[in-house]
């Protein structure tokens, strides 16, 4: 299988000027560039951490979502994703509605939505969600988009932990498609067996050693499998360094790896801009970089 690249924006680090990032995410397309990804959190507040590192609380996470939408208004290629859209803090029919009209109005690209499931317990509390029990909701949340999406206009019914819904109907529908890939991103093995009992594809976060790595994809394939699904469908997106070289790339190919995700270091736009045609020279992603 031929090897994707795809580009993050860092809306806390590169900051949420719109031509900025119009022009990054322009860039990126012209390059070459699979696909767009932007990460997520709802809220911050002080002290907040994610393992030993300490978000600063004024970063700028702008909205993920609509910022996609923006992008997508902007370009015409290249696919929409996210890199982690927090799920247990969205509510799955609002969401399926905001993600089927995103797809529909960029014409099919929003294919590549991640999503995770947090490790802030404030943000969880934040929006009304008990912490303890964000992983069934995002299991739910995946079925309850997933139904929807498949609805007619008899509409479908839901009775879950924590949503239940009697004929709804949501329109409109992925655009020439039944529903949207769910992608999973998470550095735990229970977010690898999700991704193999529900998801189209596993993201892991960068902190794992060489030996859980190999663990986490195995055990989402061996989960897939036991759950009658197809394991070589599974797709296997890793993040990578914008100055990553051809033998690192095929050394995650060996291991799998289907899509590798990077990031301009710098934070002028004209460095970001050297930097991705850099990249795209040095793996051919286009034979015209703009």
């Amino acid at each position: 299988m031929t090897m994707r690249f795809a580009i993050s924006y860092s809306t806390p680090y590169f900051g949420v000027d719109p031509d900025k990032i119009m022009a990054y995410a322009q860039h990126a397309e012209n390059c070459g560039f699979e696909s767009l990804y932007l990460p997520e959190h709802v809220i911050l507040y002080p002290g907040a951490k994610v393992g030993a590192m300490e978000i600063p609380p004024s970063l700028p996470y702008a909205d993920p979502l609509d910022c996609l939408s923006f992008v997508a208004s902007a370009t015409r290629r290249i696919l929409l994703g996210t890199g982690v859209l927090l799920l247990p803090y969205h509510h799955p029919v609002t969401l399926a509605k905001r993600l089927a009209t995103i797809d529909v109005l960029s014409k099919g690209r929003m294919r590549l939505l991640t999503v995770g499931i947090g490790a802030l317990p404030g943000e969880a509390k934040a929006v009304g969600v008990d912490y303890s029990t964000r992983g069934r909701r995002a299991d739910e949340a995946i079925d309850v988009m997933r139904l929807l999406w498949e609805g007619d206009a008899d509409g479908v019914s839901f009775d879950g932990e924590f949503f239940s819904f009697d004929n709804l109907c949501s329109f409109p529908k992925p655009h020439g498609a039944t529903h949207l890939p769910i992608h999973i991103g998470g550095s735990s093995r229970a977010a690898a067996r999700r991704s193999g009992q529900r998801g189209d594809g596993y993201f892991p976060g960068g902190a794992l050693t060489p030996d859980e790595r190999r663990l986490q994809i195995e055990l989402a394939r061996s989960t897939a499998t036991d759950a009658g699904r197809s394991a070589d469908a599974l797709e296997y997106t890793r993040w990578g360094s914008i100055d990553i070289s051809s033998d690192e790339v095929e050394e995650l190919a060996e291991q799998g790896v289907t899509r590798i995700v990077v990031s301009a270091t710098a934070t002028e736009p004209d460095r970001q801009r050297d930097q991705m045609s850099a990249f795209a020279q040095r793996f051919a992603l286009t034979s015209a970089i703009a």
